[in-house]
């Protein structure tokens, strides 16, 4: 399945997407996409459900967050080999891990605000894996069966923040609309092999990343399996699984995102992203 959270943002309701491509209303069978709603036997019960039989949401409408309320939002850093290249640094041996506030969560068409004093705002594709189910010292062997589904991450990065200003790189990953996640949430019946995927991003119509998951260093089974020794993963959790090269800062000259850019990216059978770059409102003022 493909499920959706569509509305103006705060008022998203559930739904699902359907043969045509088109958005079913799934409000009647669970009242939103969150960690208490992500239970392998509520996504099984959606399942059995005809699409057919749903409300069909005939006028276009926002695509918010595919899930809601997530309590964890875990980065992996330097998981593709020619991105640890392109930055000058050493292959790691263990998977490096950062947090992205949950609050930096937006949807998959959603601006890209540019924070007060940024310079170095730069782009990161990724695949993300979200967690269906407590995982805690699982083995790689049975990580998947912990993971609901996966989704395109937009792992949006403030170089001058993360790598300039001192401590850990949180403070250049979290800040507000730096985490567009969607369009869809989708279950991992309908992604047999998520190292089989590929990824994209575009700025301005340029290509800038072209990947696949099967070139990252630690898999999304050794990952959760990893993260969930050092903390117990929870239904709703996600982890953002890295980046291919092609980033901006490795570029020659560097390639910042910069206001009036557009940003197109997507994965294989995930769907796509689409944002607009804005400066951050002045003082009292709200985003048109």
């Amino acid at each position: 399945m493909k499920l959706v959270r569509f509305g103006s943002a705060g008022a998203e309701q559930p739904g699902l997407i359907d043969a045509q491509g088109r958005i079913r209303d799934v409000s009647a069978l669970v009242s939103d996409f969150s960690p208490k709603t992500l239970t392998p036997e509520l996504l099984g019960n959606i399942a059995t459900v005809d699409p057919t039989q749903l409300p069909l949401i005939r006028d276009a409408t926002r695509l918010g967050p595919p899930v809601t309320s997530v309590g964890k939002f875990i980065g992996i850093g330097l998981n593709y080999r020619d991105h640890a290249m392109e930055a000058g640094l050493p292959i790691p041996s263990e998977p490096v891990i950062f947090m992205k506030a949950s609050s930096c969560i937006v949807g998959s068409g959603d601006s890209i605000i540019l924070p007060r004093r940024s310079t170095k705002t730069d782009f990161e594709v990724e695949l993300g894996c979200v967690i269906g189910k407590p995982a805690k010292y699982v083995t790689p062997a049975e990580a998947l069966k912990y993971v609901a589904g996966y989704l395109v991450v937009h792992d949006v990065s403030e170089r001058s923040y993360q790598l300039e200003r001192g401590g850990q790189w949180d403070k250049g990953k979290g800040c507000d609309t730096f985490g567009p996640i969607g369009p869809w949430l989708v279950t991992t019946d309908e992604v047999p092999d998520p190292q089989a995927l590929h990824l994209w991003l575009d700025v301005n119509g340029q290509p800038m990343q072209r990947g696949n998951t099967g070139q990252m260093i630690f898999s999304c089974a050794d990952l959760v399996s990893y993260v969930s020794e050092f903390m117990t993963l929870l239904p709703g959790d996600i982890i953002s699984t890295g980046t291919p090269c092609g980033v901006g800062m490795s570029r020659t000259p560097p390639a910042y995102l910069k206001t009036g850019d557009r940003v197109d990216l997507g994965i294989t059978s995930l769907g796509e992203q689409h944002q607009s770059v804005v400066d951050e409102p002045a003082a009292g003022k709200k985003e048109a």
